[in-house]
């Protein structure tokens, strides 16, 4: 039997600047599920997505979808893409297995934990501040760096990562450290700064958009203190549950989230297209 893919539209050029096409996946011309794949909108037309896989119950673990993945990458190829991804819900660990043993690795997770109904306490001696205007300025630059250096590490171009970072933080800061929803925070410690928080206070929940405890103030707990910190600021406000992203080999990072109860929603994998 040979599993092939057949085109289920002509092949569209998206508002946001990307192209995409749905495709049935058929063995022998009997169609057994649909692939949807796209350009990347923020990477840019060398980077492919999967936006959709599905194989129908009766064709499944018969791999259909292992053919229709490689089929999907040669697709990739003749648009000129050097590098594939997809996202990958936690609960479809089919899903997962399927990407990792075609190549594909986990280059970060998405992780989210329900809140309590008391804001947790401080350790003694720890209390937290409004980052002031003059901080502001060196901590986004750092900050700009630093994110997009996570991204090289991990395989994306230099130039593709520094615009997605500069681009990231302009998107999400508009209007600097008063822009609406944002509750950027100083950790002091006896009276010394040793981190910072970035949290973003969101219709879908509060959202970790950076952690960071100070060089020459780490592994002496205050990431866990602000961690801590950004749960009590998300209870405050209300949220009923808050998230976060973690780049894969980030250990001490992993470690702490999952130490604190949180779980893995989402998957981002990647593959380069050789």
């Amino acid at each position: 039997m040979t599993t092939t893919l057949r085109p289920a539209e002509p092949l569209q050029q998206n508002a946001d600047g990307t192209r995409s096409r749905r495709y049935q996946v058929c063995v022998n011309s009997r169609p057994v599920g649909a692939i949807h794949l796209a350009t990347h909108p923020v990477f840019g037309p060398a980077v492919a997505r999967i936006l959709d896989l599905r194989i129908e119950e009766p064709d499944r673990r018969r791999g259909r979808g292992t053919v229709a993945a490689l089929a999907a990458e040669e697709v990739a190829r003749g648009w000129g893409c050097r590098r594939i991804e997809a996202s990958v819900p936690a609960a479809a660990q089919e899903a997962f297995r399927l990407a990792t043993a075609l190549g594909y690795a986990v280059r970060n997770r998405n992780l989210a934990k329900p809140l309590a109904d008391t804001p947790p306490v401080l350790p003694a001696g720890s209390r937290a501040r409004p980052m002031t205007q003059e901080e502001f300025g060196p901590w986004l630059a750092q900050g700009v760096k630093d994110y997009a250096q996570s991204w090289i590490e991990r395989g994306v171009p230099e130039a593709e990562a520094r615009a997605k970072s500069e681009r990231d933080h302009a998107t999400l800061l508009p209007d600097g450290r008063a822009t609406p929803g944002m509750l950027i925070s100083v950790l002091e410690h006896q009276g010394t700064r040793v981190g910072t928080l970035w949290l973003a206070l969101r219709d879908d929940g509060a959202f970790v958009y950076d952690v960071e405890a100070a060089a020459g103030h780490r592994g002496k707990g205050h990431g866990r203190t602000l961690m801590l910190l950004a749960e009590a600021q998300a209870i405050a406000a209300g949220e009923r549950t808050i998230g976060l992203n973690v780049f894969a080999g980030n250990t001490p990072a992993e470690r702490l989230y999952e130490s604190l109860g949180y779980e893995t929603t989402l998957y981002a994998l990647y593959k380069p297209l050789l």
